[in-house]
């Protein structure tokens, strides 16, 4: 049995005007650093036993001050990253609206077998990134445990996508309905892995207290 922390990484300016970043390697704004640095410090005393990222530097950045002071070094993986959107990264929602107006009614429709242009679709992003999280759990459950721990536990820090196909994945929700659930940046989310199968402990705690399991 695995314990798993999952984060987003902290705020960036594209995250402020809600330009599309997919894979675009955008870093933290000053409010992200300051995310990431509350973060470190909610973590300092979670019995973290490795951490995980994504490749891309918002998220790079997210993770450090918390493997700073544990004394922990990250394992990046580049199948952690956000969906791929392909010629829409780095449109805002309006402009996706006013040039790709058909991109924008699949978006609407949440078509999840469709790909955007040189991007993929939501089907193909959710088979990646559960296979890869599933992956890193599975390797993680062959590693010695910490001393005096009932279970390993391992942060991961990547994107508000892949949260969004890990909820869904833990709690049997289908791809093409609408996310009900928020994804704050920054912020702890907590998953079990056992037996093959994901399942929600906590979301989007926002303080010491966890929250309300939201099915």
């Amino acid at each position: 049995m695995i314990d798993l922390i999952v984060v987003r990484h902290g705020e960036t300016d594209w995250n402020r005007i809600r330009r599309l970043q997919g894979q675009t390697d955008i870093a933290l704004n000053a409010t992200g650093i300051e995310q990431a640095v509350r973060l470190a410090s909610a973590l300092a005393d979670e019995p973290i036993a490795a951490i995980h990222s994504s490749d891309l530097a918002r998220a790079l950045a997210t993770a450090e001050p918390v493997a700073a002071g544990l004394g922990l070094p990250i394992t990046r993986h580049v199948a952690l990253r956000e969906r791929d959107y392909g010629v829409l990264e780095g449109l805002t929602y309006a402009e996706i609206e006013a040039n790709h107006p058909e991109e924008a009614e699949r978006m609407r429709g949440r078509d999840v077998t469709t790909c955007f242009v040189d991007g993929e679709s939501q089907q193909m992003f959710f088979t990646r990134v559960v296979d890869a999280i599933r992956a890193i759990a599975e390797d993680e459950a062959t590693r010695p445990m910490p001393p005096g721990a009932a279970t390993r536990t391992v942060l991961i820090v990547t994107h508000g996508g892949v949260l969004d196909m890990l909820y869904r994945a833990a709690c049997d929700r289908p791809l093409d309905v609408e996310r009900q659930w928020p994804i704050p940046n920054a912020v702890i989310n907590r998953l079990r892995f056992s037996d093959g199968r994901f399942t929600l402990v906590a979301w989007a705690e926002e303080t010491g207290e966890r929250s309300p399991v939201r099915r």
